[in-house]
């Protein structure tokens, strides 16, 4: 296998910032294997939910670096910021199989 297939085939995670009031969420870090597994890290390290969503990512991944979300995107993860909203409220549905977002 190629270096380029292996580095192809690493993780790959996209962060997200969404401050209340605020009207889109904004890409704040990305990245593919190592930089991705700190992203992933870090935000372990900070108590902030990790959710894995491949297809998800993919389409983040596609967003410039502080830009918006684009608008295709704001139902799936503003379905997303709700479940992880019900869940930092102790709401026991949100564990649910019909509960939790695949994004």
């Amino acid at each position: 296998m190629g270096k380029d297939k292996r580095a192809e085939q690493r993780a790959l995670a996209v962060a997200l910032k969404y401050a209340p009031g605020a009207e889109v969420p904004v890409v704040v870090a990305k990245g593919r294997g190592l930089i991705a597994d700190e992203i992933i890290a870090r935000a372990k390290e900070h108590g902030v939910y990790v959710h894995e969503s491949p297809a998800l990512v993919a389409l983040l991944a596609q967003v410039d670096m502080d830009q918006h979300i684009p608008a295709q995107l704001y139902v799936v993860v503003a379905e997303l910021l709700a479940w992880l909203y019900r869940v930092e409220q102790g709401d026991p549905s949100a564990f649910s199989s019909a509960g939790i977002p695949h994004g």
